[in-house]
């Protein structure tokens, strides 16, 4: 299928490039099981698809859109483009669709159905702080709705404007942002710009040998400012935190001027503004740079893979990892249904290592393992030599102690090259029919088993409800001295109603945490998707304080308007 001609350079403007309007990543990538025998059988197993008769659908067809025309006038138009230069102003059909939504699976199967409701107007690409704050005014004069754009990854609405929003809408791309401004050696502080992708600011600091350490699984497609607009956690927060302890000083534009809060590392100034800014989803103003600690580039990194008999072996191994002296960057374990589905996508083993893979198989079961049960867990270590070979020591004797093996360097080096990859494979479900999509929630060491036993629960009844067979699995992650980020996937075939089939279950699963003790969402934000379970979160009060933040910082609710709370 040829490509539109209305595609031409519109992904591109500038320096700045977007992801396909269509799905996840860039042309050309994408997940393939040719080459992992194990995983067709897994799938069919599963959710009774059957890869190897399923039809794909074609790629979507731009020109074939129904996109909703822009309503910004031609004089409003004329204003951004005093400001940002007329070739960082446009307003053409693709530059806007690939600006409507984020990432999730809703908005996939919304943008491949042809379903916009409502698009931004306008998209400018500010050079700098000082345009940005002209947009902004300029925005703000006219009654229009700003809402800041970083890489576009979002999976909780935090994106998509308001289907019956009557203003002119205008969708702020940080793109051109994108430099490590400042390195304070002594501090360990950088002064970055918003729109910085990870992969760009890590090499700008790895080049004077500094590491933010900062690894959610969208690094690739997303952007520091995104990353504290909706409170994001990385792979390695065990050692580096999460923004929120990552970020230091902000510096956010709004109406009539900049919010400054000073990297200092600490405060006693009143209720923490710069907390209020972390997570706000760009209801509070638009963050233009972050100061953020990093850390030198660490001597020795490696993650090592271990397996547990059963889960619950493995979860009072990592309860007992954090709550010992021991700082491992990861601490992760995948329960039995997740650890069947990574070995499933595994290439297939040849010679020795075929043989080794064997024989471990044998000797667990020879020691009472029931490999349906197995968890495969994997635990990173960074630092001196010295230390890191310590740090090793001292899990290996909390594994051993929880009845737990090592198995090496060899997988978690392959879960390290791969970690950024698994967003590939919900579009390669998606284009056989099928879903494929996450919640994450967060909760105490006393409440995690059964937070995850009421998840498979809730799910299970939904998969009934909706008449289809389900497959759910879930990793622990993100460990604390109080507990814990459980993280679940869920799975089955599309009937006729794909989005109300998705709700049911979506729904069901957001619930369950809820009545079983834990979170909404532990690092993907509020937007439109968890929004109804906020109040049973924080409490009605919480949400009128909330409510009450941003009706008095926007009273024009000009900024991001309806999202996170009504």
């Amino acid at each position: 299928m040829t490509e539109s001609p209305r595609r031409t350079d519109a992904m591109r403007t500038g320096e700045v490039k977007h992801m396909k309007w269509w799905g996840w990543g860039v042309e050309g990538v994408g997940f393939h099981h040719e080459d992992k025998p194990g995983f067709a059988p897994f799938v069919q197993k599963a959710v009774g698809l059957d890869l190897l008769a399923a039809e794909r659908t074609e790629r979507p067809d731009f020109s074939q859109l129904k996109v909703p025309d822009s309503t910004a006038p031609e004089e409003f138009v004329t204003v951004l483009s005093g400001i940002v230069g007329a070739e960082n102003t446009v307003v053409d059909d693709l530059s806007r669709v690939v600006h409507t939504y984020g990432k999730s699976l809703r908005d996939l199967v919304r943008i491949r159905a042809g379903e916009i409701a409502r698009s931004p107007d306008v998209i400018v690409y500010p050079a700098d702080e000082a345009e940005v704050q002209s947009v902004v005014d300029a925005a703000v004069e006219a009654d229009a709705v700003i809402i800041p754009f970083g890489g576009g990854s979002n999976i909780a609405g935090s994106l998509e404007p308001h289907p019956d929003e009557s203003r002119v809408v205008v969708s702020l791309d940080l793109g051109r942002l994108n430099r490590v401004l400042e390195i304070d050696a002594d501090s360990g502080l950088a002064r970055i710009q918003a729109g910085a992708l990870g992969p760009d600011l890590e090499a700008q600091l790895n080049r004077d040998g500094w590491t933010m350490g900062h690894f959610p699984d969208s690094f690739t497609h997303s952007t520091l400012g995104g990353w504290v607009a909706t409170r994001s956690s990385g792979m390695q927060s065990d050692k580096y935190g999460d923004i929120a302890d990552i970020a230091k000083g902000l510096r956010v534009v709004r109406a009539g001027g900049i919010l400054v809060i000073r990297a200092v590392p600490s405060a006693s100034t009143g209720p923490s503004v710069r907390e209020m800014v972390v997570g706000s989803e760009g209801r509070l103003g638009v963050i233009t740079e972050v100061t953020v600690q990093v850390h030198r580039l660490p001597e020795k990194r490696a993650i090592y893979a271990y397996f547990f008999k059963n889960l619950d072996h493995g979860l009072a191994a990592m309860q007992e990892i954090a709550e010992s002296d021991v700082s491992p960057t990861v601490t992760r374990i995948s329960d039995a249904h997740e650890t069947g589905f990574s070995l499933a996508t595994g290439k297939e083993s040849k010679g020795i290592q075929k043989k080794a893979q064997a024989g471990l198989m044998a000797y667990l079961k020879r020691r009472g393992w029931n490999l349906d049960e197995m968890c495969l867990s994997f635990i990173g270590f960074e630092g001196g030599k010295a230390h890191a070979k310590r740090q090793k020591s001292l899990v290996d004797r909390i594994v051993r102690k929880h009845h737990g093996i090592g198995v090496g360097k060899g997988p978690g080096a392959l879960y390290d090259q791969k970690k950024f990859d698994t967003p590939y494979i919900r579009d390669f479900l998606l284009d056989r029919g099928a879903a494929g999509d996450v919640s994450e929630t967060a909760g105490p060491w006393s409440k995690l088993r059964g937070i995850h036993a009421a998840v498979y629960e809730a799910a299970d009844r939904a998969y009934e409800k909706i008449g289809r067979t389900g497959w759910t699995m879930s990793h622990m992650s993100h460990s604390y001295h109080s507990g814990a980020c459980l993280y679940f996937t869920f799975a089955f075939v599309f009937g006729d109603d794909p989005l109300g089939e998705y709700d049911t279950v979506k729904r069901a699963i957001q619930q369950a945490f809820i009545d079983a003790g834990g979170t909404i969402s532990h690092h993907h934000g509020v937007g439109l998707e968890h929004a109804p379970w906020l109040e049973e979160d924080i409490s009605a009060q919480g949400v009128a304080v909330m409510s009450g933040l941003f009706d008095a910082a926007d009273p024009g609710g000009n900024f991001n308007p309806r999202k996170i709370v009504v």
